[in-house]
């Protein structure tokens, strides 16, 4: 009997630590789980705050007190440029613009809008550009595995892309109290000649929006100096710092037009495009000046102008007092010589006697 409760309590005393021990990992992986989940939203938190302090794109608002959009065009054959042309042909992951929005557009990561004949961009869902369509209408080779389409890099028309069309929006946002200038669109433009002309024709390919590919252009360096070759910076940095250069082709007005067909010689639209980049200077500088306060400046000029009423009368009274003082002292002023003639007149004509003294000689 004995023997019977000592098996008994042995095998109690095993399940006991068996549970005890099936039930520790479990309270550990519980623990496991509660931090990596708390790490976790540690880290989003800090990728959200990361987020608002250093925003890599910013989209324009809807509701802003000033507004204007204009379209630039970009020779990638200036120099000021040069740095989204080159490399022409790729380099490992070292590729120019054009490069890389043909390879996400190739992959689908970023969708691509049809070029309408006004110039305009239409970023609605109706407008989307297929990549097929274009390679076919472009005729650029490609291969068909499956459902991926494979373009040979030689076959990128990269060294044809000369120049880019962009749209800029600078506006004030008057929630923030800031004047910004960013780009909305890009549109690469193909130069090429065809059987007809020995000129190269300007084709524009399709538009794509800033937003799309801006987080995409932050990874990718280009060189920004021909004298320092270690100054590089980022494709979105270029762009978001205004570090292009490029002449206004056309402006968003009521009636749709380009600048070339409101201003159809060379000097008109060379003086327009002056003109308008004059306006929007002049619009930035304005914004930060000091404002002026209308009723201390009428206090001023109300305490301007007593001061200056008072002064012209003081002078006025001054220069009496001074009149009255010459002539009494017998000034060589005009007043004062008459008033001493009429005084010697009045005098001579008044009965009064003349006593003359005569010396005599001793």
């Amino acid at each position: 009997m004995r023997r019977k409760l000592f098996i008994l309590s042995l095998l109690l005393l095993h399940s006991s630590l068996f549970t005890l021990v099936l039930a520790q990992p479990q309270k550990s992986r519980v623990q496991t789980n509660n931090r990596t989940a708390a790490t976790r939203t540690q880290q989003a938190a800090s990728s959200s705050r990361a987020a608002l302090m250093f925003p890599t794109a910013v989209d324009v608002p809807e509701e802003v007190t000033w507004r204007r959009d204009i379209y630039r065009v970009l020779d990638l054959q200036k120099d000021e440029n040069a740095a989204l042309y080159f490399p022409v042909e790729a380099r490992g992951d070292d590729v120019n613009l054009f490069t890389l929005l043909f390879q996400l557009l190739n992959k689908g990561q970023i969708p691509a809008y049809q070029y309408k004949l006004d110039g305009v961009e239409d970023f609605r869902q109706a407008n989307r550009m297929h990549f097929k369509d274009m390679l076919d209408r472009y005729k650029i080779p490609y291969q068909i595995n499956g459902n991926s389409i494979n373009v040979d890099p030689s076959d990128i028309p990269s060294s044809e892309v000369l120049s880019f069309y962009v749209k800029e929006s600078s506006y004030y946002d008057q929630n923030t109290a800031t004047y910004h200038s960013r780009v909305v669109a890009i549109c690469p433009v193909l130069h090429r000649a065809d059987d007809f002309s020995y000129e190269a024709l300007k084709y524009p390919l399709f538009w794509v929006k800033y937003e799309d590919v801006s987080k995409h252009l932050s990874n990718h360096m280009v060189m920004t100096s021909n004298v320092n070759n270690a100054a590089k910076m980022s494709m979105d940095d270029f762009f978001s710092t205004n570090h292009y250069q490029g002449k206004i082709y056309m402006t968003t007005n009521m009636q749709n037009k380009a600048l070339q067909e409101l201003f159809p010689t060379d000097s008109l639209l060379k003086k327009e495009q002056t003109r308008i980049e004059k306006e929007m200077s002049d619009f930035e500088e304005h914004i930060w000046k000091e404002p002026i306060d209308s009723i201390a400046q009428a206090k001023k000029d109300s305490i301007a102008a007593e001061a200056s009423s008072k002064g012209k009368k003081v002078k006025s009274s001054s220069a009496s007092s001074s009149a009255s003082r010459t002539s009494r002292r017998g000034g060589t002023s005009a007043s004062s010589s008459k008033g001493s003639k009429s005084s010697s007149s009045s005098s001579a004509s008044s009965g009064a006697p003349r006593v003359s003294v005569r010396r005599q000689r001793h």
